[in-house]
């Protein structure tokens, strides 16, 4: 995978953004435990300024409402980490980041529980991925062993897979 040092992007990063060109679809990201890892995935493929609108990264959870617009009824009786919080988000940012008008054609997100300790009742290493297109939405749920950047990493991995797995239904 991918790190700030520069190495080269993940494959899945690479088949994402060569999958989102040739099917003329831009993608908007929204994050939460991985704080940007992985725009910085999809980021680091060259071309991907032809379907990366962009990111936001709503770690503190009062934003996941006032900018993704996560509805703040669901956040308060269930907090961050649930997979209708992960949809909400990936909904939310394909809207935020429209440009004209127009949202992106996917949003991705992800929310979830790093560590070192639980979070709104939930064990480390449970983590959700929304996906939305104009299609309808889809959660990945996650059950992630490791330590915190452990989990992360793991969580862009399966994000990129699950990505690239959509991108192949709406094809």
């Amino acid at each position: 995978m991918t790190t700030a040092s520069g190495d080269e992007p993940a494959p899945r990063a690479v088949e994402a953004v060569a999958s989102l060109i040739e099917s003329r679809l831009t993608i908007a990201v929204a994050e939460s435990l991985t704080g940007g890892l992985l725009a910085a995935e999809l980021i680091g493929v060259p071309g991907a300024s032809a379907a990366v609108r962009g990111a936001v990264v709503a770690y503190d959870t009062r934003l996941k409402h006032s900018v993704l617009g996560v509805d703040a009824g669901l956040l308060a009786l269930h907090g961050a980490v649930h997979p209708e919080v992960a949809l909400q988000m990936a909904d939310g940012v394909r809207r935020a980041l429209a440009v004209d008008g127009i949202p992106a054609d996917v949003g991705i997100a992800t929310t979830g529980v790093a560590g070192p300790d639980p979070q709104d009742g939930q064990p480390v290493g449970t983590v959700f991925v929304g996906i939305v297109t104009r299609a309808g939405g889809r959660v990945v749920p996650l059950a992630l062993d490791g330590g915190r950047q452990v989990i992360r990493q793991q969580t862009v991995a399966a994000a990129l897979e699950a990505l690239v797995h959509e991108l192949g239904r709406l094809a």
